[in-house]
């Protein structure tokens, strides 16, 4: 199925204003792949305070470090304001550490672990080993007809996922795609490729 065209979780290309949240991690690669993909005028925000979120049609939060990721959040303020934006309806994806600040819950967390709670999942840090086991491989995905290369560098898989959320791609059994209204949660980095279909995906939310 051409990208672009209607599916079962994403439409024609829509969103025009898209904040990629900017204060560690590999944001850059996500602003590439964003304008990339995009079939008209985008505008690309590097969101690192709240008043970044202000205007935005979604946001993507990249892969980094989570514990200093989710502190930074804190500091700024941008964490509460995310919940809220999350809460408002409007389109929010995380790939890998993201992912995880989205989880619910995160298995065998630490109590203090920050996290948004805007995903219903519980996720798996460091599922697939530690960083010198990264790999690279391709990952069927749906609404999708051909597989994207996932590039999976110490990633999370999903657990446990609530009933309102659907499974949009498994890796060798583990779940490494989810989606829950207009959010979205992949354990691999699309933005490390060359390939910007799922970037394309998210602008159709």
């Amino acid at each position: 199925m051409p990208v672009g065209a209607k599916s079962a979780w994403y439409t024609v290309f829509m969103l025009s204003r898209v904040g990629v949240v900017a204060v560690q991690g590999d944001y850059e690669r996500h602003i590439l792949a964003l304008r990339a993909a995009a079939d008209g005028p985008l505008e690309v925000v590097e969101a690192r305070v709240p008043e970044h979120l202000d205007g935005l049609d979604g946001v993507i939060l990249p892969g980094g470090e989570s514990t200093t990721v989710g502190l930074l959040l804190r500091r700024y303020g941008l964490g509460e304001a995310l919940v809220e934006f999350a809460a408002s309806g409007r389109p929010m994806w995380g790939t890998c550490m993201g992912m995880i600040l989205m989880a619910k819950d995160i298995e065998r967390g630490r109590p203090d672990q920050y996290r948004l709670g805007v995903l219903d999942v519980t996720v798996r840090r460091n599922a697939f080993g530690a960083q010198v086991h990264s790999f690279e491989d391709e990952v069927p995905v749906r609404g999708l007809s051909e597989p994207v290369l996932g590039v999976f560098i110490r990633a999370p898989v999903v657990v446990r996922y609530g009933p309102g959320v659907e499974v949009l791609s498994e890796y060798e059994g583990q779940i490494v795609a989810v989606r829950q209204g207009n959010r979205i949660g992949t354990s691999f980095h699309p933005e490390l490729t060359h390939d910007a279909r799922f970037h394309r995906l998210f602008l159709g939310l």
